[in-house]
């Protein structure tokens, strides 16, 4: 099959009891032609540095890129180190990805919340040990270092990337990063103004704004699936994302907030026990989808593989580099992509 390098997927998506099933994932998903196998790291069986080094040694040509891991979880050598490790082991196919993290989840583990100008510095402290400098008495927002060097001899490029959903982490990425990496359920009118974000602050940093690649992440769920499995990976999906962080998600793509309170005053979702992905019933995610606006879940590809391969290609439209089919496995998405290279 012809290789689809602008298309990306997510291994070990959701909660996952064993990690070996990436593997054959990536093998497959590289044989059907996927450019970029994506990881979020979760602290289970989901730690990055294991499974990325596993994922570069089963794949030959696809990249792999973490979307994302906390840079304050590890001192920052061991994270220079590892990237630089992938780096050589895969050939350059390795992308640092890094994100803000969840701060309920950082302050339990007794750290800060993360600022952009973390992860700035921190962005700054990894191209330094990359190029072999070592950095001394180094005091700045991601830490005090009295000496950070891994080899003098190094000077490797290694591609640096961010989550990114609000204007400072979007402008962040485009003076910093090589690519970034938007939210599911973005709108299009968001998914364009984001590219816009990340293209302008590439250009006022003085760099080209093409280099920057923008990925939407795009809930893409055929209807090969069954309508239990559809409905938990849309409707309840979306309904989580509401949970953990609504007002960001309704705030940045300006959708009512009157609709957001109406959804968290519903009796059946204050009545859910955690997550609704994970411990809703199907009459309560049936129940949900009617207190959803209908406009809020539009922004997925769902229906026939030849329809959400065309959905797929429309976001393509809107000015992003790169569409991760998020919400489905490599298996659950060979029609889509064998439409989508069919040009469907």
């Amino acid at each position: 099959m012809t290789g689809a390098p602008e298309l990306g997927f997510y291994t070990l998506g959701g909660h996952v009891e064993n990690p070996r099933v990436l593997l054959d994932e990536v093998r497959l998903a590289e044989r059907l032609g996927f450019g970029t196998a994506f990881l979020s790291e979760r602290f289970s069986v989901k730690e990055a540095a294991s499974l990325t080094g596993a994922m570069g040694a089963v794949t030959e040509t696809m990249r792999v890129a973490t979307a994302a891991t906390n840079h304050n979880t590890r001192h920052p050598a061991v994270t220079a180190a590892w990237a630089t490790t992938m780096h050589r082991l895969t050939g350059g196919r390795f992308t640092l990805g890094l994100g803000r993290g969840l701060a309920p989840q950082l302050q339990a583990f007794g750290l800060p919340p993360v600022t952009t100008a973390q992860l700035e510095d921190f962005i700054g402290l990894m191209r330094r040990l990359w190029r072999g400098e070592t950095v001394v008495d180094h005091d700045g927002p991601a830490g005090r270092y009295p000496r950070l060097r891994l080899d003098p001899t190094f000077d490797e490029d290694v591609t640096i990337g961010l989550t990114a959903f609000g204007p400072a982490t979007l402008a962040l990425a485009g003076r910093a990063a090589d690519m970034v990496v938007l939210h599911t359920y973005f709108s299009d009118e968001t998914v364009q103004r984001c590219v816009k974000s990340v293209r302008t602050a590439a250009e006022q940093a003085g760099r080209d704004p093409a280099a920057v690649q923008v990925w939407s992440c795009y809930a893409t769920v055929p209807d090969t699936l069954d309508e239990e499995t559809r409905l938990r990976r849309t409707i309840a999906r979306l309904a989580t994302y509401l949970q953990v962080y609504g007002d960001l998600l309704v705030r940045t793509n300006a959708w009512d907030p009157a609709a957001l309170q109406r959804f968290r005053d519903d009796p059946v979702v204050a009545g859910l026990s955690g997550w609704a992905d994970i411990v809703a019933t199907r009459d309560e995610i049936e129940h949900i989808a009617g207190v959803l606006p209908e406009a809020w879940t539009e922004a997925a590809a769902t229906g026939s593989a030849q329809e959400c391969a065309r959905r797929v290609r429309a976001q393509l439209d809107l000015g992003v580099d790169g569409v991760i089919m998020h919400c489905s496995t490599p298996a659950e998405l060979e029609p889509v992509i064998g439409a989508y290279v069919a040009g469907g």
